[in-house]
């Protein structure tokens, strides 16, 4: 993938933040800064998008922009889970809607002659097995997260649409965003409601900043053809 000038300064920048994220997140004593890392990783991706996205239509820019702000709420909704455990369904929602979001944009490109018949089944086959996993720990959140699941699963299609209908970096990046979102979330609900699993706060956060960086990447990569 040949990167920009600005895209590789920005590539050392935004592992630089991730890194940071990760060490502070991992330790109490840096708590403040946590608070500052786990947020800059989305706020960055934002300025990135708006500095370099001109040649992209206005709505595919707008809905992006949209969906970039709900993630950014949904990790600062997610750093306060501690003290309320209202904070997670609010991120929850925010993610929902950034998700919903990232439909919208995928499906402006959507190639109405490809089958998703294969795809759709596979998916269903590993969200099957991921919620035989959850549904014991589920509780009341049992409802939102199907919802949840559904929605995501439907991000993840609509970017497999795009096949044909975009430039084949453009579709590769966004494609492959789009999975690291799902293991993303699949790794925090198996933390969450499964059992906790060692090293979960590197593997959700190397495999979100990489989702979000690949999409906002890939989405760039509409006005190069």
């Amino acid at each position: 993938m040949k990167l920009t000038n600005i895209e590789k300064k920005f590539s050392i920048l935004f592992f630089v933040i991730v890194l940071f994220e990760i060490i502070t997140g991992s330790k109490e004593t840096l708590q403040i800064a946590h608070y500052v890392a786990k947020p800059a990783i989305v706020i960055s991706l934002i300025f990135l998008f708006i500095k370099t996205s001109d040649g992209i239509s206005k709505s595919i820019k707008r809905i992006t922009l949209l969906a970039l702000i709900f993630s950014l709420l949904g990790d600062i909704f997610l750093m306060f889970v501690e003290h309320s455990p209202h904070f997670f369904t609010v991120g929850l929602v925010a993610f929902l809607l950034a998700h919903i979001m990232y439909i919208l944009v995928f499906l402006k490109h959507k190639n109405k002659q490809k089958s998703m018949v294969v795809f759709v089944v596979l998916l269903l086959v590993y969200a099957s097995g991921l919620f035989y996993l959850l549904k014991d720990g589920l509780g009341a959140m049992l409802v939102p997260v199907v919802i949840y699941m559904i929605v995501i699963l439907s991000m993840a299609t609509s970017a497999f649409l795009r096949k044909g209908m975009v430039n084949n970096l453009s579709y590769n990046l966004v494609f492959v965003g789009a999975i690291f979102f799902m293991i993303s979330d699949s790794i925090l609900a198996l933390n969450k409601f499964y059992q906790p699993l060692p090293f979960s706060n590197i593997s959700i956060m190397l495999t979100y900043a990489l989702a979000q960086l690949l999409i906002v990447l890939g989405l760039l990569r509409l006005k190069k053809g």
